[in-house]
C-alpha cells in the first residue's frame, strides 16, 4: 500500500522503515529540512540498533523516501499517519498544537478519501478531534476515516517491537478502515485487536502507567529489602515466576525516565481529573520514583559524607541502554544532583554522550568507560548498558582514590565486589 508518515522523530522513523521492511510503499514526511537532508544522505538523527542498516536497504529498494513536503507524502498515499511530537505542558496534559496543525496540512492536501491514523500517543477522544479538524479544513470535502494505532515502542529494541510485537491496536469509529489497517499489517504475525477508537487511545497510556507501576513498585520493595536485609532481585525473581506477574520490569534500579513513561503517566492524571477522577495510585507511582533519586543520592552523599572538591566518575548518561536519548534521564538528574553538593564529574556513555552535551556542562567527558575512574574518588553506575558488566575491575580499584562503587543498576554481585576489596553500594541489597 502507499502510505505517508508524518514525523520522523523516534516512532516515525521506526514505523515508516519498518513498513517499507515489509513490502509496502512509503514516504516519511519531516519540516525539518535538515533532518530530510540527512536522511537522504544516509544519515541518521537518533541511535536505534538495526534501523540504519534497514533504512539503506529500503532506500535502495525504492520502498522509502524522505521529503519535506507534506503534499509530496499525502496526495499519493492510502493512508496517512501521524507521528509527531505531543509534548507535556506543566500542568501534565499534553501539547496537542502538532497534531491540530498536522490534521489541517492533511485535510489542506486530500482531494480523495484517505485514512488518518494517530500513531502519536494522544489523550482519550483527540481522534474525534482530528475528525473534526479534517473535515472543517478540506476544502475538498471529500470522506476521511480517523484511525486510532498506538504504538508500543521501547527505545533501543524498536525494529523488533515492530517487527515482533505483542499485539497490534486498531480502533476506528467507520468499520470502513479496516480491511485497509488490517491489510497494511497483514505480514505481521501478531494478534489484531480492533475496537473503538476511544479504547485504542486509552490502551496506550494505561498499559504505560502500568509499567511504571511496576517499577515503582519494585523499588519501593528495595527500600524494604535494604531494611531487612533481603536481596531485591531475589524477591524479584520469585514474583516474576508467577505467570500472573511476570518478570520484566522488576528490575530495581534509578527509577523511570525517558520521554513516555513520565509523560504519559502524568497525562493520565491529568485526563482522569478531565473525567472527574482523582487517579490517586498513579500519583504515588510518581512520589516514590522521584523519592527513588533522591535516595540514591542520599546514599552516595552519606558514604561520601562531603561531596563538595571530590570528583565522581559517572557511567551512562542516556535514560536506559541501547539509546542516545537523554530526555528526563534519571542519570543526567543524578549527575546535576551531585553537581549542585560541589562534585566534579567525569563521565562516560556508548551513545548518548554527543546529547547529553547539551543538557550536562561542566563535566569532563571521556574516551572509554576503562578511563573513567582515573584520578576519582569513587565511582557511580548510572544506566544498565551491557558493556558495563565488562568494566576493568582491578583497573577501576587500582584507579579510584578510594575503592567505592554506587551501583544504581544493580549490575553486580555484592560478594564478588567485597573480595576485590571495593566498598560496593546498590540498591534494595
Amino acid at each position: 500500500m502507499k502510505i505517508c508518515i508524518i514525523g520522523t522523530g523516534y516512532v516515525g522513523l521506526v514505523t515508516g522503515t519498518c513498513f517499507a521492511e515489509i513490502g509496502h510503499d512509503v514516504t516519511c514526511v519531516d519540516k525539518d529540512a535538515a533532518k530530510v537532508k540527512l536522511l537522504q544522505n544516509g544519515g541518521m538523527p537518533i541511535y536505534e540498533p538495526g534501523l540504519p542498516e534497514l533504512v539503506q536497504k529500503n532506500v535502495a529498494a525504492g520502498r522509502l523516501r524522505f521529503t519535506a513536503s507534506t503534499p509530496d507524502g499525502v496526495e499519493p498515499a492510502e493512508v496517512v499517519f501521524i507521528a509527531v511530537p505531543t509534548p507535556p505542558q506543566p500542568d501534565g496534559s499534553v501539547d496537542l498544537s502538532f497534531i491540530e496543525g498536522v490534521a489541517r496540512e492533511i485535510a489542506a492536501c486530500m482531494t480523495s478519501y484517505k485514512i488518518v491514523v494517530d500513531k502519536s500517543t494522544v489523550p482519550v477522544r483527540t481522534g474525534d478531534k482530528v475528525a473534526e479538524t479534517i473535515k472543517r479544513y478540506c476544502k475538498a470535502k471529500v470522506e476521511c476515516d480517523v484511525v486510532s494505532n498506538p504504538e508500543f515502542l521501547r527505545e533501543g529494541f524498536a525494529v523488533d517491537d515492530f517487527l515482533k510485537p505483542d499485539r497490534v491496536v486498531i480502533g476506528v469509529k467507520s468499520q470502513r478502515a479496516v480491511p485497509a489497517m488490517r491489510e497494511i499489517y497483514a505480514p505481521i504475525n501478531a494478534p489484531l485487536i480492533v475496537t473503538d477508537i476511544n479504547s485504542a487511545e486509552l490502551i496506550k497510556h494505561a498499559a504505560n502507567s502500568f509499567l511504571a507501576l511496576k517499577i515503582s513498585y519494585i523499588n519501593a520493595v528495595s527500600v524494604i529489602c535494604e531494611a531487612s536485609g533481603a536481596n531485591v532481585i531475589e524477591v524479584a525473581n520469585g514474583m516474576g515466576m508467577d505467570a500472573r506477574i511476570g518478570r520484566r520490569f522488576l528490575d530495581a534500579g534509578l527509577g523511570y525516565g525517558g520521554s513516555c513513561f513520565p509523560k504519559d503517566l502524568s497525562a493520565f492524571i491529568k485526563i482522569s481529573e478531565t473525567l472527574g477522577y482523582d487517579f490517586r495510585l498513579l500519583k504515588e507511582v510518581q512520589r516514590i520514583n522521584s523519592e527513588q533519586m533522591e535516595r540514591f543520592a542520599k546514599k552516595i552523599l552519606e558514604t561520601l559524607w562531603v561531596a563538595k572538591d571530590k570528583t565522581l566518575g559517572v557511567l551512562g548518561l542516556a535514560f536506559k541502554q541501547n539509546t542516545d536519548d537523554v530526555r528526563q534521564s534519571p542519570a543526567i538528574e543524578l549527575c546535576q544532583r551531585l553537581q549542585a553538593e560541589g562534585a566534579t564529574l567525569r563521565v562516560y556513555d556508548p551513545q548518548a554522550m554527543d546529547k547529553a552535551r547539551a543538557v550536562l556542562k561542566n563535566v569532563t567527558y571521556v574516551k572509554t568507560m576503562n578511563e573513567i575512574a582515573e584520578g576519582c574518588d569513587a565511582l557511580v553506575i548510572a544506566t544498565e548498558w551491557p558493556e558495563f558488566k565488562k568494566l576493568d575491575l582491578e583497573k577501576v580499584r587500582r584507579d579510584l582514590t578510594h575503592p567505592i562503587l554506587f551501583d544504581g543498576r544493580n549490575l553486580f554481585d555484592p560478594a564478588e565486589m567485597e573480595r576485590l576489596g571495593f566498598i560496593y553500594k546498590s540498591i534494595g541489597r
